[in-house]
This record gives structure tokens, C-alpha cells and sequence, in this order.
């Protein structure tokens, strides 16, 4: 099922960004989803359009009791083992479903209103409104604004990024490391 909202994807990069204008996330090891509320109606799309709201109850539970009944969330569904630190094979291994939640990082819309052509940090700050004190299922993916530090896992974003581009785009940059159990363990930099 497509969708108006498309997200915005990496392609490769040669190194992470640094300065004041920069946002740091810390990446998880996940798959990117939209999550999509329309009144009582709640969709989760992955990357490539399909629906996997159903496979995910917990993310569309936590969408549905907030009190706001239109919005579009960018973010990372992700299982936690005891360690706290992202598993990607048993998230793969889809035998622990109702345990998958959301690390949002971006708010596309809110309330029947685009956000896409706002700044980053006025969308991160509409994004944590939107969920503050909210149940669990959906959680605000942390950030550090400047310089990173000691992250080794994370995503890179320019504070200065007006549009939220459908996509590939080089306008993020990210490094995939120690925070997530990736089979290879080797960092890696990519630009969204």
C-alpha cells in the first residue's frame, strides 16, 4: 500500500559530519517504518509500502492512545534484548512481535498539518511534544545536538534540513557500530 508520506533512506557516505548544526541519533539495529494515525484507523508501512500493522500490535496500540488522532511518525522498530542494546535476529525472527516498539526520530504531520518543509529541530520539538508522557510502544529516538560524542552507533542530521525528502538524499549522514548486534559488527557510514 503506498502511502503520500515515503521515507527519507541512506545511500553510502564517506564520513560523519561534525558542528553545531548537526543532530546525532543513536541507530538502532531495525527496519525504518512510517506510522500513519488517521483517526481510529492506524497503519504501519515499511519502507517498501507494505503493511505490517498487524504484525506489530504493541506500536499501533501505543499510536492509538494518543490524544492526537492525525498524525505521520518516521522512525525504527526495534527489539531490545536484557542488555538494552538493539537484536536484530530476533527481531527477524518474528517470534517476539508484540515486544517490537518505535524509536521515532521525525514527525511529518500532525493534526491534518505538513510538517515536511519545517526545520529539523522545530519537527523534533513537535515530535517530543506529541509524545511526551505517553505509553510505551513509541519511544523519541535520543539526540545530541553538535559534536558527537562517543556514539558509536548513530544517525547524523543538519539542523538546518528544511525539507524532509522522499527518498534518497544526501542531506543525513550515519555510522553503524557497537550499539547494535549487526552480524558484522564493522562500522559503517551512510548518508540519508
Amino acid at each position: 500500500m503506498r502511502s503520500a508520506f515515503q521515507l527519507c533512506l541512506a545511500t553510502a557516505g564517506k564520513q560523519v559530519p561534525s558542528g553545531p548544526e548537526w543532530f546525532h541519533e543513536v541507530k538502532h539495529d531495525g527496519y525504518r517504518m512510517l506510522v500513519i494515525r488517521e483517526n481510529a484507523r492506524v497503519r504501519l508501512l515499511s519502507r517498501n509500502g507494505s503493511d505490517w500493522t498487524k504484525r506489530y500490535p504493541w506500536i499501533a496500540e501505543a499510536a492509538l492512545k494518543n490524544r492526537q488522532r492525525h498524525f505521520v511518525i518516521d522512525g525504527e522498530v526495534v527489539i531490545f534484548g536484557v542488555d538494552r542494546i538493539s537484536d536484530f535476529n530476533a527481531l527477524h525472527s518474528r517470534k517476539h512481535d508484540h515486544e517490537v516498539q518505535l524509536y521515532a526520530f521525525d514527525v511529518l504531520a500532525i493534526g491534518g498539518d505538513d510538517l515536511r518543509d519545517l526545520p529539523l529541530h522545530l519537527r523534533k520539538t513537535k515530535l517530543e511534544t506529541l509524545l511526551a508522557h505517553r505509553p510505551d510502544g513509541i519511544t523519541v529516538a535520543p539526540f545530541e545536538r553538535g559534536e558527537m560524542t562517543g556514539l558509536t552507533g548513530a544517525g547524523d542530521r543538519s539542523t538546518g534540513s528544511r525539507c524532509y525528502g522522499a527518498g534518497r538524499t544526501a542531506r543525513v549522514c550515519g555510522t553503524l557500530g557497537a550499539l547494535s548486534k549487526d552480524t558484522k559488527g564493522a562500522p559503517h557510514v551512510a548518508t540519508f
